[in-house]
């Protein structure tokens, strides 16, 4: 799961399909555990709730549970992307400062020319400071207090509701039909299967949100990029400039992420290794 967040896409930004392999990487790394936690113990939790005398549910209780699910994960969700996004920024403004400008040869004659006139007497432009979660972070609550970090929080919670009123349903009947009977599990690997085919039919399904939300998180804007007042706002700037098919840019690269990712979240999740390390790890402390 690490690996795949490692190698996670930003499909969303200037259009184009960027490959953000590093940036926002860290932030992934140590906060896509406890996200992952939450949204499947929260589904549970609703789950046994919703059900009655053990009865099976409803598909509508199933995704009443999704619902349930996807509101507690914003907490630490909404933090992780917004902490993403400022990083993933961070760099691609940086690699458009240091694009090289083609001149053509009659320009740079006259360039030449000036430039002999003027050597070293105009400003040296500096290299672009690198910049690390930990200090956006700082930033963001030394200047707008913890709601800074929860920027966009009703996109996040756009996006990540209807996700899991998808994906749980989804996965919860692909992966009954795995089970040789009623009483049984299903083999692993269609727990695995069964998330890759939820996790990616649900990442499609929200991705219009998905773009809006990430262009409500981008604070650090390009010289040409739009700027947006709110979700409504987003939606009918890009409804009206870009046209509809901009809601599912980066759909393709965001599902190909989300299904082995789910596949394996919910095969370490039904087969128990949680449980299994806090059963059998007992801390030892040093006696002073």
């Amino acid at each position: 799961m690490f690996f795949l967040c490692y190698w996670k896409l930003d499909c969303d930004i200037n259009a184009n399909c960027e490959f953000v392999c590093s940036l926002g990487a860290a932030v992934n790394l140590t906060l896509v555990t406890p996200e992952k936690a939450i949204k499947l113990a929260a589904n549970d939790l609703f789950r046994h709730h919703l059900s009655k005398d053990g009865k099976g549910l409803t598909v509508l209780k199933e995704m009443l549970a999704g619902c349930g699910a996807g509101m507690c994960q914003v907490i630490v969700t909404t933090p992780m992307e917004m902490l993403k996004i400022q990083l993933q920024d961070a760099g691609r403004i940086a690699a458009q400062q240091q694009k090289p400008v083609m001149i053509s040869p009659t320009k740079l004659a006259v360039t030449n020319t000036v430039l002999s006139r003027s050597y070293n007497s105009g400003p040296v432009m500096s290299a672009p400071r690198a910049v690390s979660a930990t200090q956006i972070a700082k930033e963001l609550l030394q200047k707008q207090g913890i709601q800074g970090l929860y920027k966009g929080l009703g996109a996040t919670l756009m996006r990540d509701v209807p996700f899991s009123i998808v994906y749980f349903p989804l996965f919860a009947n692909l992966n009954r039909l795995g089970k040789p009977n009623p009483a049984e599990s299903s083999p692993f690997y269609w727990a695995f299967l069964s998330g890759c085919v939820a996790g990616s039919t649900a990442a499609v399904a929200v991705n219009p949100c998905d773009v809006v939300k990430t262009r409500l998180q981008s604070l650090n804007k390009g010289a040409s990029e739009e700027s947006y007042n709110g979700v409504m706002d987003c939606v009918s700037k890009i409804m009206r400039k870009e046209g509809p098919s901009a809601f599912l840019k980066g759909a393709g690269c965001r599902a190909l992420v989300i299904a082995p990712l789910f596949g394996i979240a919910q095969v370490m999740y039904f087969v128990g290794v949680g449980e299994y390390i806090l059963d059998n790890y007992s801390p030892s402390f040093p006696s002073f």
